[in-house]
């Protein structure tokens, strides 16, 4: 049976993060007799001490240090069993929180939110359009009940859901389509390279894409990066998925690489919580997988 309560393991993790007894307490809204004696019980009971005095400042021990990382996860994971059961008890979510990697088609995710809220239409959805890292943090972080990314954090389950084509294009006009034969890397060096930007605060990812050109523009927005290229101020490695009514239209053409003119990323679904998940979120993820089924079935095949 454990010694150790919640609120005593919370009461560690405030003192280290809060930078004292003081801070901690503030932070708890408790008095700071109360949390200093949490964290001396829990020396008592373990036989260790968890803290140092150098100077005026407390500093963990090494005991210390290890039991604080494993109180984050402890605390962790008791309030996401909190928050599942209060889900499973509400029935019905009144909010779905989705976090989707830009690589993923806008067009397609939009057709799956218009067939969802048919069957919810009281759920509202908070969408965030993520890139690279984003979608990772949004997970960790519990702040999404579904993800589409392309790498799945450790700690997580997913399926593949589609297989992304990326083609480098710019518009028919650009400098590079005038020179009339296979390109090179070189040739995409000395011309300007739209990116766009990682959207994680602290768990950046490469891109894994082609980043060598001298000059670049990096953008917050997929839809930036796409009218740029449209104005003809650049080129960009696309989903070709994404800018396919673009290529229809002859608004942007693929750039014919002699090597490596198309590169596959692998996009994933991930349900946070499957066993918490409620009938909204699981709804929405299997309309995803017939949507996508549909859509690569159905995928014509555009010439560079």
């Amino acid at each position: 049976m454990a010694r150790i309560s919640l609120d005593q393991y919370k009461a560690l993790i405030a003192v280290v993060d809060a930078g004292g007894y003081a801070q901690a307490a503030e932070l708890l809204h408790k008095s700071q007799s109360a949390v200093s004696y949490a964290v001396q019980k829990m020396e008592r009971l373990l036989g260790v001490a968890l803290f140092r005095l150098e100077g005026r400042r407390a500093v963990l021990t090494e005991a210390g240090a290890v039991l604080y990382r494993q109180a984050l996860h402890l605390v962790e994971d008791a309030e996401q069993l909190e928050h599942g059961i209060q889900r499973l008890a509400a029935g019905v979510e009144t909010r779905l929180r989705l976090a989707v990697e830009t690589l993923f088609p806008t067009w397609l995710l939009l057709q799956c939110l218009d067939q969802f809220s048919q069957q919810y239409p009281q759920v509202r959805v908070d969408l965030d359009e993520a890139v690279l890292g984003g979608t990772d943090e949004a997970l960790i972080e519990a702040r999404a009940e579904l993800v589409v990314c392309t790498a799945i954090p450790q700690g997580f389950a997913g399926e593949p859901l589609m297989r992304v084509t990326m083609i480098p294009a710019a518009h028919p006009g650009h400098p590079l389509h005038q020179l009339q034969r296979p390109l090179t890397l070189k040739d995409l060096r000395k011309h300007r390279q739209l990116v766009v930007r990682d959207t994680a605060l602290a768990r950046k990812r490469d891109s894994g894409g082609w980043l060598g050109a001298e000059q670049r523009w990096t953008v917050s927005n997929k839809a930036t990066s796409i009218e740029a290229a449209r104005m003809g101020l650049g080129f960009a490695w696309y989903a070709e998925d994404t800018i396919r009514r673009e290529l229809e239209a002859g608004q942007l053409k693929q750039l014919p690489l002699r090597d490596g003119g198309q590169r596959f990323a692998t996009l994933y679904l991930v349900v946070a919580e499957p066993d918490f998940a409620g009938p909204a979120t699981l709804h929405l993820a299997q309309l995803m997988r017939e949507q996508v089924s549909a859509a690569c079935s159905a995928r014509p095949r555009t010439q560079g």
